[in-house]
């Protein structure tokens, strides 16, 4: 065979295979900015680590301080705010703060339980509650347990605490659930609790799955992982009390001295939010159009994480089975291969609210994506060669654009003349071949009317995973906010 005709056939194939994410980054590369005020702690939770409020540690949420940015930025004046994938509720209690009435949608009751005993503690009578903590203190949790109150442990979260320790956590919940009657009280009780379980567990979440300690029955790496200290059950709850009593006193944490100190009567501002609990590929196509100004939020990334097992302690916690967890696994927007395909349930949706029209140009949006169809013909060319790792990664990436091509419809329907979308995101790369999320998505956004005003990246992106490093050497991928109006 000739080299030279085989170099410019390989030439010419490479040209073509990115001809059309080509032309789509020359159409959006003069809205590519990198704004120097954006970092990764910014966009993602690391910013809230001091933040008043900030009890449960959830990895997947962006910081308050970037949403107040965006606010005063691109939107000062109050007005209805939208968050189709609440997560914990960041973008919800800041601009609640700063006098937006704020809607939120979230599928995973651990997210809709933090949102829920945030606004509970708002309201809760502070000096009633330290006085509670300091009667608690000295009690001796495991002569409380009670077996109805027994850790309802997932086939994943087995072993997941250390025997004596789990003792007392079951304790704590029965005691809680037994003797504290002030319902708002014994809510922040168990939330308590609820922020902890990583804290005093073998687990560490790790992206896609738990990582389990080597101390553990279940540790089964093939290199040992410490993931340090673990904490005493009474050490951990005693210092998650001592933070929420501290932000509802506005104390100093050390002021407090263990509870010993009578904290301050305070009155926090009332927040002004509705939530709904479910998917909002269902909820959305019931907000009323045009009737939102701003929307800030993070859907799930396209990167293989799975939230129903990353939060697998924290779902057992609030009692989910199995089947439950399973039902949440497909329900959620589609961002691991386990994901099976919605079109049907969307278009049967659609019908029985009698927008059959919309489901049809959604569809065709979709389909008609140029360069998210050049990717999906690379990616299968690459199962066929054996090159993905799992060859479900296709239909993954299939099915979480389709699904954002109905969110993002929906999005630019409730939105006001005027009204602006903010949206963090990343792009990613499956056997070395990029997926430009930022591009693709504001393409799809402008097809239903929206128009890309920015898309700041980070100064410095986020790299592709050390499998692919391995493989196809260290290449940055742009990490985004997208800001599109209408």
């Amino acid at each position: 065979m000739d080299t030279n005709n085989t170099l410019e056939k390989t030439s010419l194939q490479l040209n073509t295979s990115f001809h059309k994410r080509g032309a789509l980054y020359n159409k959006f590369k003069s809205k590519i900015i990198h704004n120097p005020y954006l970092d990764r702690t910014l966009v993602s939770f690391q910013a809230n680590k001091e933040a008043q409020f900030c009890w449960f540690k959830y990895r997947e949420g962006f910081s308050e301080k970037l949403v107040t940015y965006l606010i005063e930025t691109l939107k000062p004046k109050p007005g209805a705010l939208l968050d189709p994938f609440s997560g914990v509720g960041t973008s919800l209690f800041t601009a609640s703060d700063l006098n937006w009435q704020t809607t939120g949608i979230e599928l995973l009751p651990v997210g809709v339980f933090a949102i829920e005993a945030k606004i509970n503690a708002r309201t809760v009578d502070v000096e009633a509650l330290s006085l509670i903590i300091n009667q608690i203190k000295t009690i001796n949790f495991s002569d409380y347990y009670d077996q109805q109150y027994a850790f309802n442990h997932l086939g994943i979260t087995k072993g997941a605490f250390p025997k004596s320790q789990e003792l007392e956590l079951v304790g704590y919940i029965s005691y809680c659930n037994k003797h504290i009657q002030n319902i708002s009280i014994r809510n922040i009780l168990l939330f308590a609790a609820f922020c902890i379980l990583e804290n005093i567990s073998y687990t560490r979440k790790d992206g896609q799955y738990l990582r389990w300690d080597s101390r553990s029955s279940r540790s089964r790496a093939k290199k040992e992982f410490c993931k340090g200290e673990i904490l005493l059950f009474k050490e951990a709850i005693y210092k998650k009390l001592l933070q929420i009593l501290s932000d509802l006193s506005n104390e100093d944490a050390v002021q407090l001295d263990l509870f010993n100190v009578n904290s301050k009567k305070t009155t926090l501002k009332e927040v002004n939010i509705q939530l709904h609990q479910g998917t909002c590929l269902e909820i959305l196509p019931t907000i009323a159009n045009k009737s939102i100004d701003f929307v800030i939020t993070s859907p799930p990334y396209v990167n293989r994480y799975d939230y129903t097992r990353t939060y697998a302690l924290e779902l057992a916690f609030l009692g989910c089975s199995e089947e439950e967890v399973k039902r949440l696994r497909q329900t959620m927007l589609s961002c691991t291969v386990e994901n099976r395909d919605k079109r049907d349930m969307l278009k049967k949706h659609y019908l029985a609210i009698n927008r059959h029209d919309d489901f049809i140009k959604i569809d065709s949006t979709f389909s008609n994506q140029g360069a998210l169809q050049e990717v999906l013909a690379i990616l299968e060319s690459y199962k066929q060669e054996g090159k993905l790792n799992n060859v479900n990664i296709i239909r993954m990436i299939r099915n979480y654009f389709y699904e954002m091509c109905f969110v993002i419809y929906e999005l630019a329907r409730v939105l006001k003349p005027g009204g602006v979308i903010a949206m963090v995101n990343d792009n990613v790369q499956y056997a070395g071949e990029e997926v430009p999320v930022d591009i693709i998505l504001s393409d799809i956004a402008e097809s239903f009317g929206l128009t890309t005003k920015h898309i700041w990246t980070l100064g410095r992106g986020k790299g592709n995973s050390s499998q692919q490093m391995g493989s196809h050497g260290r290449s940055e991928l742009r990490k985004c906010v997208y800001i599109w109006e209408k």
